[in-house]
């Protein structure tokens, strides 16, 4: 079954909140969404970016894991990826809003996962072929 590449999720998002909530800016993503209380006494605070690096961590390691199927489609899933790759370099290299560090974290996720992606797929294919 064809799955677009995952990590277009926070691409997107990133965008939306960015462009549209932040005003272009990329100093919102420092803004705390919520404290948890911990033992010691200290509030753990959570900001935008740090709630949006974890949902592109949970996508890589779903990407990675999709990334260990040979099927036809695989070809096609990692030129998606590295499509989406070059998007989130020419963003970072060109728009202001992604100038920040949550953008730069999710660039080398989505590298990770094109890097990833060929060798495991380059791996587990030379697995598969047998001699007789």
């Amino acid at each position: 079954m064809f799955i677009p590449p995952l990590l277009v999720v926070p691409f997107v998002l990133y965008n939306i909140a960015a462009f549209l909530f932040f005003g272009g800016s990329p100093l919102g993503w420092s803004n705390g969404l919520f404290t948890i209380p911990m033992v010691s006494g200290t509030p753990w605070a959570i900001t935008a970016g740090d709630f949006l690096l974890v949902i592109g961590i949970v996508c890589l390691f779903i990407e990675v894991l999709k990334s260990t199927n040979s099927s036809r489609t695989s070809i096609i899933e990692h030129m998606l990826s590295m499509g989406l790759f070059v998007a989130f370099l020419i963003e970072f290299l060109l728009a202001g809003a992604a100038a920040s560090s949550v953008f730069f974290l999710l660039m080398v996720m989505s590298l990770i996962d094109v890097v990833a992606g060929f060798t495991v797929s380059i791996t587990s294919a030379g697995r598969d072929v047998t001699m007789s």
